[in-house]
């Protein structure tokens, strides 16, 4: 039986900051109501990351396909005195009738390039800019640390164990999906269990070591519940408990099942390779080591290079707070209204106007550069937003399952340059991703009108070829 097809409940029309509903009530009381279109974009990647992967798409969609507002939260509006009946009243029959442009998730992107477009009335893509944010910036931030462990593995399952570490129950959940996605093989949060059908995994804790009298009677009992498990080690003296593991196998002979030993303490490489030696001498070549305590992406390559004898690692805090790098410069600006490019002019952010497009190209299997385009330009690239609502509702193409996210951003993967992968900061010019011409000319004409003549120096992005920084 599957469980994790259940929806969650859906976002509160209230998550959202309050000047977004003044600006709606403005809005609603001039009678502006052309069409906007806003992108959601990365300004600058963190220098710790050579690029990101996207995430949280699913939740943006299914947000914008339910939100409305319900009676309790419209009697909270009406009781802060700063909206007329009126505008509650139309607020009432609020729902979103636009269309999204966006990535899949699990794709690769880079600075500047819109990850998701909006193009709805600016009332409507006005109000879903707090939400969009939150979840695209939270899971795309997760989903670019976690990738970055995977890729250090080599191959070996990486677990989530993020969840008592997580900056709240929404950021255990949508990082374990996020993780999943990056290539986690199992998260040992039972929710996200639940809620996405994850694979769940665990073991058990210290304190069910220390609660019995001796570690050998807590082995025993586990593995007589529990036989195809995997048991904690390092309780006490981790040579003497792996070596209780191997008493354990001889008293029940033909029965022991258990699957693996999981270290979480002290000098992991040399543990681990102390632990296989005790286990193969026993004859027990076939139980796993799993490592888990304070690990990092760093940390998991560090062991991974010295040939250490582990099997899988189970990583948390570092991962689910992207320790390293714990916030992205996300951005969600308009760039067109009633047909007219728009832009921000301000230092260091001066946006690209207009409804875009990105443009993917290759060098044989390779990726090897991305063009951030005019919507409707010609390019021989491949292109990167896709059509996923319109109309308010879903396409049937932008409902891929989460595994099928997962295989996508293996394949993705794949693709990127052998630097871009590396945990070192990549040089800049191994992946260029360039602002076309076109869309250069429709920003200074757009500044032209605005009374500015041209972007100065470090306020856009074309004032290099490469944008990822």
């Amino acid at each position: 039986m599957t469980f994790g097809a259940g929806r969650p409940p859906h976002a509160s029309a209230l998550f959202t900051d309050l000047y977004e509903l003044k600006m709606l009530q403005a809005y609603h009381r001039e009678r502006m109501e052309d069409i906007a279109v806003f992108d959601l974009f990365v300004r600058k990647l963190p220098p710790e990351r050579n690029f990101l992967l996207a995430a949280g798409i699913d939740d943006a969609l299914r947000y914008l396909e339910e939100l409305h507002f319900e009676e309790a939260e419209l009697a909270y509006l009406n009781s802060l005195g700063q909206f007329t009946p009126e505008f509650l009243d139309w607020l009432s029959g609020f729902r979103f009738s636009g269309s999204v442009w966006a990535v899949p998730e699990g794709t690769p992107v880079f600075a500047e390039e819109p990850i998701l477009e909006v193009v709805a009335p600016i009332a409507e893509a006005q109000l879903v800019e707090t939400f969009l944010l939150n979840q695209i910036s939270f899971q795309t931030l997760v989903a670019s640390k976690g990738v970055r462990s995977v890729l250090a593995a080599r191959g070996k399952p990486v677990i989530d164990f993020g969840a008592r570490r997580a900056q709240g129950t929404d950021a255990a959940l949508k990082g374990a999906r996020a993780l999943h996605i990056a290539g986690f093989q199992s998260t040992s949060n039972m929710l996200a269990g639940l809620r996405y059908g994850l694979p769940v995994t665990g073991t058990m804790a210290h304190s069910y070591i220390e609660a019995h009298d001796d570690e050998a009677g807590a082995f025993r009992e586990f593995a007589a519940l529990y036989p195809d498990t995997t048991l904690l080690a390092d309780t006490y003296d981790t040579e003497a408990g792996v070596r209780r593991v191997v008493e354990l196998a001889q008293q029940l002979g033909a029965a022991f099942q258990v699957r693996s030993i999981r270290l979480d303490s002290g000098d992991l490489g040399a543990l681990a390779h102390r632990a296989r030696e005790i286990l193969d001498a026993a004859g027990l070549t076939r139980v796993a080591i799993i490592a888990s305590g304070g690990l990092d992406e760093y940390a998991i390559a560090a062991l991974v290079n010295a040939g250490a004898p582990i099997d899988a690692y189970a990583v948390g805090t570092s991962v689910i707070t992207s320790a390293d790098a714990p916030k992205l410069d996300t951005a969600y600006k308009l760039v067109e209204y009633a047909g007219r490019g728009r832009m921000k002019l301000s230092t260091h952010k001066a946006t690209l106007p207009g409804r875009k497009q990105v443009f993917r190209r290759f060098d044989g299997d390779l990726l090897d550069g991305d063009l951030i385009a005019l919507r409707d330009e010609p390019s021989d690239g491949e292109p990167l937003l896709r059509e996923m609502m319109r109309n308010g509702h879903r396409l049937t193409t932008a409902s891929p399952s989460l595994a099928e996210s997962r295989v996508h951003a293996a394949r993705q993967l794949a693709r990127l340059p052998p630097e871009l992968l590396a945990l070192a900061p990549a040089d800049t010019t191994s992946y260029p991703v360039r602002v076309s011409d076109a869309l250069r000319a429709e920003q200074v004409r757009v500044g032209t009108g605005l009374g500015k003549p041209a972007p100065t120096a470090g306020e856009c992005p074309e004032d290099s070829t490469d944008s990822r920084r």
